[in-house]
């Protein structure tokens, strides 16, 4: 995965799209540009259409109806949310009608109740397990009382701690905000310990996701390289960076092999079209018009292209296939420009 290779278009021998949310189909409450009429064409010519999201404030059934205003047909089945991935945790790791004390919202309390298991708020009711989500009220009341119940390490017989994600930020419609991880992250600094994390980017949401679906030749839609692109190479799962969410151009130059998407798109209209291959002669490599040279620590410009993405797509790949880390090159501010905010 990961040098760009293919000439076909992404969705060539696809038979279900599993996609991102946050900023992959939507940021805040609102579409993200030509996403809901490209994955809708994807389901008319036949693929199955499922959603993978980190974000654990929401049910299944809300997401489904988010999902359904913004043109989407879509069914709570078709949502694999990191709540239910952390239920398996769970049930693992505790008995069967265990107390928990959760730090998140709807989304996750709905989960744990299914799940069999009774919610508290409070570290004084002894829960046998403590699982954080995000949602956008909680507040410090909520982590003093997750910190209070694992002061005790697992190791020297304390409960275990599950969180669903540890995305860093999330996409809003404003911006960019403290995701769950800035959370967790709380917890952990007072308590010493780390969480046991159940969504992307480990490996069995994507297990539960193709599953569900029937999947024999999926493709993963997401905007994080550290969650959605290295989640889905662990699975084993083709996988698109779409430039419309969280990573921009400088991340992408820097990412490690573990995290390196198959494909490299503007926005999804661009699932429907031809891949451009990825051409390697000597030390210049080249997509389409655009090139690139590695001279010893310089990464030279050859020709820009007339696409931004084709130089992106062979700066990436010269670097990736030199086998040096980033800080290895010295990159010129071009290809650190981010023509593709708002495109």
């Amino acid at each position: 995965m990961g040098l760009f290779t293919k000439d076909t278009s992404p969705l060539a021998g696809v038979d279900a799209v599993l996609a991102d949310l946050d900023g992959v189909v939507y940021a805040g409450a609102g579409a993200v540009p030509h996403a809901v009429e490209s994955l809708n064409r994807a389901a008319a010519e036949g693929r199955r259409l499922g959603y993978i999201t980190n974000n654990a404030s929401r049910t299944d059934a809300a997401v489904a109806a988010h999902l359904r205003e913004l043109g989407l047909t879509t069914r709570p089945e078709d949502v694999v949310t990191s709540p239910q991935a952390a239920m398996r945790l769970l049930a693992e790791r505790i008995p069967a009608g265990s107390t928990v004390l959760v730090v998140g919202g709807e989304g996750l309390t709905t989960e744990v109740e299914k799940a069999g298991f009774v919610v508290t708020r409070s570290a004084e009711d002894g829960p046998a397990a403590v699982v954080q989500g995000f949602a956008p009220d909680v507040a410090w009341v909520h982590l003093a009382e997750a910190a209070f119940a694992l002061a005790t390490p697992e190791e020297e017989g304390g409960i275990p701690w599950i969180a669903t994600n540890t995305d860093w930020t999330i996409p809003q419609a404003r911006g960019i905000a403290p995701g769950n991880g800035t959370l967790v992250s709380a917890v952990h600094t007072a308590v010493g310990r780390l969480a046991t994390v159940a969504g992307k980017p480990e490996t069995p949401i994507f297990h539960e996701a193709v599953a569900r679906f029937g999947a024999r030749h999926p493709l993963f839609i997401g905007d994080r390289l550290d969650t959605d692109i290295a989640g889905a190479q662990a699975a084993g799962i083709d996988s698109v960076l779409v430039l419309t969410g969280i990573d921009r151009p400088k991340h992408i130059l820097a990412a490690p092999a573990s995290s390196r998407p198959t494909y490299l798109l503007v926005d999804l209209r661009e699932l429907f079209e031809p891949y451009p291959p990825t051409r390697t002669q000597g030390d210049t490599t080249t997509v389409r018009a655009a090139s690139v040279r590695i001279d010893g620590a310089d990464l030279r410009v050859i020709e820009t292209g007339d696409r931004p993405i084709d130089l992106l797509r062979a700066s990436a790949a010269a670097i990736w296939a030199s086998g040096r880390q980033i800080f290895g090159f010295r990159v010129p501010e071009l290809l650190y420009a981010d023509p593709f905010r708002g495109a």
